[in-house]
């Protein structure tokens, strides 16, 4: 091996194995939380040490998330302050090249092509305390390198792009965990899924096909039910067509009437989809305060409403008469541990899930990434190259090889 090199290019990459001293990154300090276009600044930093059971990936391409955004903010919380440090790196979605390995890890070896999961256990070997590799910890994959614990390196599936493989993680694991493991979908069941045009919908819905379950697709426009109805879904519902059905807090009696109206109609177009008078077994939730009093009253007897997050707000007021009644049960979910993130990547190993990469970004528009989730202006999951000199590359033969070529 060559002697360790200072820097290499955004790019570029340095020969296998060797690990440069310095690297380059979008680093969030906070002097400048704000939105990403204030808080997401190049520097030159220092190329993480490995400890004990770590692994160094060199990042071929990083998936964007909420969560970065929130770290250059400074909040709901100063994650900053969790970590300890002065300097917060985010990202945590990424593909790319086992680098280096520290003490104790021998099932990967430098070479490897790998996607990572961003459950990071606070006491390796356990699972009692998980916190997000890249929200909660400071090195997360919007650098040339990344650290991360052996536990979170899957393998890369070969026939993707670095691009599509870092794209879909923290979304289709966080899936997959709600419906495989926590609601235990059946086949032949029926699923009404929010948002499903969305990061974690487009993964639901493949989930259900692929359990030979019924998914009931709710989105906001045309496009976007074209999407779903390709990936599987066996009916779809514009939300925009029961304008009133979102729940309010303070409505007016006559905003109560239409709210009441449109959640009825709402009912009866599942039952039309389904061509019989029965709700949803499972109800996909993530919208939480203004969705979720309609996922109570429409699942059917018996029926699961599973929740990972809420998005409009976190406080839920629903007429639990419609819970106990017809002995409904709600169900928490969070992000997935190794062996559940194992479990649903060995699905797009198979081609049987597939990414929904909505936009590529190049290593110069990782702010202008963020900038526009943080405006809402985007959809699906999004990616930005980080090592890969340009799209399309699925391994780092081909990456060399576009390297040498110019």
């Amino acid at each position: 091996m060559s002697e360790r090199p200072d820097i290499v290019p955004v790019g570029q990459v340095p020969e296998l194995g060797a690990v440069p001293e310095r690297m380059h990154a979008y680093v969030i300090r906070p002097e400048r939380f704000g939105e990403p276009k204030q808080s997401f600044q190049h520097e030159e930093m220092p190329v993480w040490e490995l400890g004990p059971g770590e692994v160094l990936v060199q990042v071929m391409a990083a998936g964007v998330n909420f969560n970065g955004i929130w770290a250059g903010l400074g909040k709901p919380v100063n994650v900053l302050r969790g970590h300890g440090l002065d300097f917060h790196i985010a990202g945590s979605d990424a593909s790319g090249v086992v680098w280096a390995v520290g003490p104790g890890v021998n099932d990967h070896t430098v070479g490897d092509e790998v996607v990572l999961h961003c459950n990071h256990l606070v006491n390796p070997g356990t699972n009692d305390l998980q916190t997000i590799w890249g929200y909660e910890t400071p090195d997360g994959s919007f650098a040339q390198f990344t650290k991360v614990q052996a536990q979170q390196v899957l393998p890369k599936p070969a026939h993707l792009s670095w691009e599509d493989a870092s794209s879909y993680g923290l979304t289709y694991y966080t899936a997959h965990r709600m419906l495989v493991d926590r609601a235990k979908v059946q086949p032949g069941e029926d699923v009404l899924i929010w948002g499903a045009g969305g990061g974690l919908g487009v993964f639901a819905v493949q989930l259900c096909k692929v359990m030979g379950a019924r998914a009931i697709a709710v989105v906001s426009s045309d496009d976007k039910a074209d999407l779903v109805m390709r990936l599987g879904a066996h009916g779809v519902i514009n939300r925009r067509d029961f304008p009133a059905l979102q729940y309010k807090d303070d409505m007016t009696p006559e905003e109560q009437k239409a709210h009441s109206a449109d959640l009825k109609g709402f009912g009866k177009r599942i039952w039309e989809i389904l061509g019989e008078r029965k709700g949803p077994d499972v109800v996909f939730e993530h919208v939480g305060k203004a969705t979720f009093p309609a996922s109570v009253f429409l699942a059917a007897k018996y029926g699961r409403i599973v929740i990972c997050g809420a998005t409009t707000g976190y406080n839920l007021n629903f007429d639990v008469r419609h819970l106990w009644m017809r002995q409904k049960r709600i169900i928490g979910s969070h992000f997935a541990d190794a062996d559940s993130a194992s479990r649903a990547n060995r699905l797009v190993i198979q081609d049987k899930v597939k990414p929904v990469m909505t936009r590529l970004f190049t290593w110069e528009e990782i702010p202008e990434a963020h900038q526009l989730m943080y405006e809402n202006k985007l959809h699906g999951t999004v990616a930005c190259l980080v090592g890969a000199p340009r799209p399309g590359l699925k391994n780092l033969e081909e990456t060399l090889a576009a390297i040498a070529n110019g």
